[in-house]
């Protein structure tokens, strides 16, 4: 009921009568005032005048379930929706709920997490108030293998979601980095869970840094967020929502052909090191060439001095010659 009254209060171009509210909910006054009481606790501006009714008023970043789902126009993606205050991690919380048989399309979204994670088992900062920590559990019917292509997805959605909401045109470092002005803004991790030639699920977990205005000494020259490239607040539920919309758009068409021959062209070009020499660095190897964009596989594919090589993504970096990208 209370997604469904501030999505009344969202429609409507002025005033809502109480009496409207129930008629149309099938509820008492009384319940009515207690969902504007609760929506005013979480932030919401609402006027309620005698005889008129309430209105809704312009509203700072209210980060809540019933505020995603408002603003949210997807066919599966988040129809079952979790949002947290605190969580250990959106993927471990969104683990947990695929092997309680949650299904496909589930978002888990968190205020915080104590124990975000990223690539290679290292952490993310993830503190209240200050990003968007989001976990998607997919139940896709796709071999294995293809699975890997999924974060590359993910990064596109990312991207365009954020550029949707806020203007800000980013760009991706291979594979899934969303970068702004050459420092990571977004990171994305995928997990998922097998048997031989079978997914039992997929899990895409993506971390974007917005209101973070103060990196460790260490991220400083690596990382950045939205709120320092904007003078503008971002909302974080329409962003949530926007990439999940922009996901569910990039998934359907890896889903057609089960690789990225769809989206390897608007994926290259928007990669932040393409046609710019990079460095490569595999287990007891590195070597340098120049980054030429990716093949349907989601593979890099760099040109080097003895032809063009295709890199997978696991074990490797990609780094550019200077610096981080």
């Amino acid at each position: 009921m209370k997604t469904k009254i501030l999505k009344a209060l969202k429609d409507a171009p002025g005033y809502v009568s109480g009496q409207e509210l129930c008629k149309n909910l099938g509820v008492s006054r009384t319940a009515v005032w207690k969902v504007i009481r609760q929506l005013q606790e979480d932030g919401y501006q609402i006027e309620a005048v005698r005889n008129r009714g309430y209105c809704l008023l312009e509203s700072e970043d209210v980060f809540t379930g019933e505020e995603i789902r408002s603003v949210l126009h997807t066919r599966r993606i988040g129809q079952e929706l979790a949002f947290l205050d605190i969580t250990d991690s959106t993927n471990n919380e969104a683990r947990r709920r695929a092997e309680q048989g949650a299904p496909d399309g589930t978002l888990v979204v968190a205020l915080e997490q104590t124990a975000g994670k990223g690539r290679r088992g290292r952490s993310w900062v993830s503190s209240g108030g200050t990003g968007i920590w989001m976990s998607l559990l997919l139940r896709p019917d796709i071999p294995p293998e293809c699975a890997s292509m999924l974060t590359l997805v993910a990064a596109m959605a990312v991207e365009a979601g954020i550029f949707l909401v806020t203007g800000l045109k980013g760009q991706i470092k291979w594979p899934n980095d969303v970068i702004l002005d050459g420092k990571k803004v977004c990171g994305i991790l995928t997990e998922m869970s097998t048997e031989m030639e079978s997914i039992h699920y997929v899990i895409v977990g993506i971390g974007i840094n917005v209101g973070i205005r103060e990196f460790p000494e260490d991220l400083q020259d690596k990382a950045t967020s939205l709120i320092l490239h904007t003078d503008k607040g971002v909302n974080r539920a329409a962003l949530t929502a926007a990439v999940a919309e922009a996901w569910e758009d990039y998934y359907e068409s890896f889903l057609k052909t089960l690789d990225l021959s769809l989206l390897k062209e608007e994926y290259s070009k928007n990669l932040v090191n393409r046609d710019r020499e990079v460095k490569v660095l595999t287990p007891g190897n590195i070597y340098t060439g120049i980054s030429r964009g990716i093949n349907e596989r989601g593979e890099l594919l760099v040109e080097t001095a003895d032809g063009v090589r295709a890199v997978m993504s696991g074990e490797v970096s990609v780094r550019g010659i200077y610096g981080y990208v």
